[in-house]
């Protein structure tokens, strides 16, 4: 008989990380990257005879003036929506681990495809769309299980010219260490006064490094010229999937088009680890018609990163973004208020996700 269990960060991580369970963010690793900034971290989990077999990291944070707190689901729960019997327990797991730090509502960010079913069936689940997202809800995924060839053939023209471009021009990319941070957080703090990006705090970035990059789930990678840093990202992976979370750009020798190359490089480090799909994260939540027709003037929140993003082939993508389970309806409505006055959109601000 399945019994509800809180799981060891251990025995969490072996359910989470083989394909296809779960999602980085799901990881007992970025639980401990949120505590460290603000944010409790709690895990349930369905077991049967010892063996997880669904579950939910949740992270907890205060409100405005402390009265209560919200909790999130990123990426999650991982569970099989069609075993009704299980996923009503873990629900109400879900629900009592929620109540116990206060919260006024449970807000989840599923790894799920957008559709109008999958709409209706979270609606029956007693959850509402909400005005707030966190992660942003649409992107570009990019098919990188056949050879490096047909790869580049998928990719727009000017941007295959373009890495080719940044290897002719002599830019180059390596794997950088922890010693180089304080490069990585110096090209972020550029990005962030040219192009109006909010960022995190190079605390939050080198914390990322130290939980993910020995353990082999991520790397910091920097394109240079004659040994000048240029640009540098961080990616991620968990089984068969990869995120291009953080990337930063110096204004120096755009021209040589380091970016187009040290994403080329980002893709053959995850197709090395066995990566199937790379996920570059985060463009404007709007149908493809309308990006195509607009993303040559606009420029604004993560348009951008559209027009560069999109040369790399791939398909666009929505997931059913956000929805919220109301538990205490005066402080939600209070919520919804404060949201209303600041505006809807990523919490985290644009282009902090993750």
């Amino acid at each position: 008989m399945p019994e509800i269990i809180v799981p060891p960060e251990d025995a969490w991580d072996a359910f989470v990380a083989p394909p296809p369970a779960g999602h980085i963010l799901q990881t007992p690793a970025w639980g401990r990257l949120k505590a460290a900034f603000g944010w409790t971290c709690a895990r349930v989990a369905l077991a049967d005879q010892g063996r997880i077999v669904a579950g939910a990291q949740l992270l907890i944070r205060p409100l405005p003036l402390r009265l209560a707190s919200v909790a999130y689901i990123p990426k999650g729960p991982l569970v099989d929506w069609d075993d009704h019997a299980g996923g009503a327990a873990l629900w109400r797991a879900i629900d009592a681990a929620a109540r116990v730090q206060r919260a006024a509502f449970l807000k989840i960010e599923p790894d799920i495809e957008d559709s109008p079913a999958w709409r209706e069936r979270l609606a029956r689940l007693g959850f509402r769309p909400s005005l707030q997202t966190l992660q942003p809800p649409r992107t570009i995924e990019v098919d990188i299980a056949p050879d490096e060839e047909t790869i580049l053939a998928a990719m727009k023209p000017k941007t295959r010219y373009n890495i080719g471009l940044a290897q002719r021009k002599g830019v180059s990319v390596r794997q950088g260490s922890e010693a180089d941070l304080p490069v990585f957080h110096q090209l972020m703090a550029e990005t962030a006064q040219r192009d109006r990006f909010a960022v995190h705090s190079p605390d939050y970035y080198a914390l990322a490094y130290r939980l993910f990059v020995p353990a082999g789930r991520a790397a910091l990678l920097i394109a240079e010229y004659e040994g000048e840093p240029l640009a540098a990202l961080m990616v991620f992976a968990l089984g068969r999937r990869a995120w291009y979370f953080y990337g930063a750009s110096s204004d120096r020798h755009r021209n040589r088009m380091p970016t187009y190359l040290l994403q080329w490089e980002a893709i053959r480090w995850a197709k090395a680890r066995g990566c199937i799909l790379y996920d570059l994260w985060g463009v404007p939540d709007e149908d493809e018609e309308t990006l195509e027709a607009q993303f040559t003037q606009r420029q604004d929140g993560l348009w951008g990163v559209y027009r560069f993003k999109r040369g790399f082939g791939g398909r666009l993508v929505r997931s059913v973004g956000a929805w919220d389970r109301v538990y205490n309806a005066p402080l939600y409505w209070i919520y919804t208020q404060y949201i209303n006055r600041r505006g809807t959109g990523d919490a985290e601000g644009t282009q902090r996700n993750a």
